[in-house]
């Protein structure tokens, strides 16, 4: 039996995080940290953006932490290892090899997985969901055979995907069941200003189109819409969110419907466990109501706050402005603040044509949002402070 102060489950940025803010204020706690993939953990929000568009993509560039930085810092690091069961009450963690952990303290930080339509094909080949390394570099290597991709999603990644696989010269298309392309975000002048210009840089726009399915024997041929279209395709890359990996600990009161259910501590009602990033279900302090964040900004915070926490030397509320960004062609746009709702008013500073501008996304009269584009790193640090002192906070 194999005894820890600390268990991570999860080598993603959370887990990273969660590891450097225990070894903060607790530099002999005994850690273990196990995650599936068999590389440390890396900045996996690279994957659909520069990472994608190299010739010969790099992987040094990916390295947040490599094995050294756990050696020195008298973390054992198991890679390439699952948790194959967890039991709360004995505080028993048992691996894929056999072994048990048991810990004092544990940080739930698995992350999420793509989710995959209910609809057929799912699993046929060249039907690519962009999450690890390995994605990254199967999509490139079948996008430079095929040449021809269908990016099927609307949301962040789909975009980012789409404007990257367009830079390096393929034909693109982008099916997305809206009017416009990251409606959960921008408002109804934005959007579409955002998707005209996805369209003047030669992406094919499928607006309007909700996938029912996708055809061929072995590996891709069409992609079926609901409104009875076949699209030819050879490759297609599938964007269409991400769900929480709670597997481990579904049907305990680890897992909700929303994610794992968590103080402003970060800590789950079961005492000593925590639960960051992807998974973390948490009042939102600073907008209110509760929510889930799946952006590496929030988990990176998380992780370190929680890591804090777990060691009982420090209490640290996680109290964030929610905050991410998003790059695609020579536009970069950072979202500060709840893009939930749709606006009932927007105030634009700057233009469209210009691609710089400053958008203050209102509910009535309270600013809850404001979106930036091609702005400084000062700019948005403003932003922040803004809303902020808007929220009274």
């Amino acid at each position: 039996m194999i005894q820890r102060d600390y268990l991570i489950i999860g080598s993603g940025i959370g887990g990273a995080s969660v590891c450097e803010g225990i070894r903060k204020y607790d530099k002999r706690g005994t850690i273990t940290i196990v995650g599936a993939e068999m590389t440390p953990p890396y900045k996996r929000w690279i994957l659909s953006k520069e990472f994608l568009r190299e010739k010969k993509p790099q992987a040094r560039k990916l390295q947040l932490f490599d094995e050294r930085w756990y050696d020195s810092h008298k973390i054992e690091a198991r890679f390439g290892t699952i948790v194959k069961q967890f039991n709360i009450e004995r505080r028993l963690a048992v691996l894929g090899n056999g072994e048990s952990i048991e810990f004092a303290k544990a940080c739930l930080a698995m992350g999420s997985r793509p989710a995959r339509p209910p609809v057929a094909g799912v699993n046929l080949g060249n039907v690519i969901y962009l999450r690890t390394v390995r994605d990254a570099l199967a999509l490139r290597e079948m996008a430079n055979l095929e040449k021809t991709v269908i990016v099927v999603g609307g949301g962040l990644l789909a975009c980012e995907v789409a404007a990257s696989l367009r830079i390096l010269k393929m034909k693109v298309s982008l099916m997305h069941h809206n009017a416009y392309l990251l409606n959960r975000y921008l408002d109804s002048q934005t959007g579409p200003w955002l998707t005209e210009y996805f369209s003047k840089h030669g992406v094919t726009m499928l607006l309007g189109e909700s996938l029912n399915g996708f055809e061929g024997k072995t590996v891709l041929r069409n992609i079926q819409t609901k409104s009875g279209n076949r699209v030819p395709a050879g490759l297609a890359v599938v964007a269409c969110g991400a769900e929480p990996n709670l597997d481990l600990v579904r049907n305990t009161p680890l897992s909700g419907p929303h994610g794992s259910p968590v103080t402003e501590y970060l800590e789950t009602e079961e005492k000593g466990i925590f639960a960051v990033g992807d998974l973390a279900f948490y009042p939102d302090r600073m907008m209110g109501g509760v929510r889930r964040q799946t952006h590496w900004e929030n988990a990176r915070e998380q992780g370190f706050i929680a890591g804090a926490n777990m060691t009982g030397k420090k209490r640290i509320r996680y109290e964030q402005i929610p905050y991410f960004w998003t790059e695609m062609f020579d536009i970069r746009m950072h979202f500060v603040g709840d893009f939930s709702m749709q606006p009932t008013r927007v105030d634009l500073r700057g233009t469209y044509a210009k691609k710089k501008f400053v958008a203050r996304y209102y509910q009535g009269d309270k600013l809850r949002a404001i979106l930036l584009c091609n702005q400084t790193p000062r700019e948005v640090e403003s932003a922040k402070k803004d809303l902020r002192h808007a929220l009274g906070k």
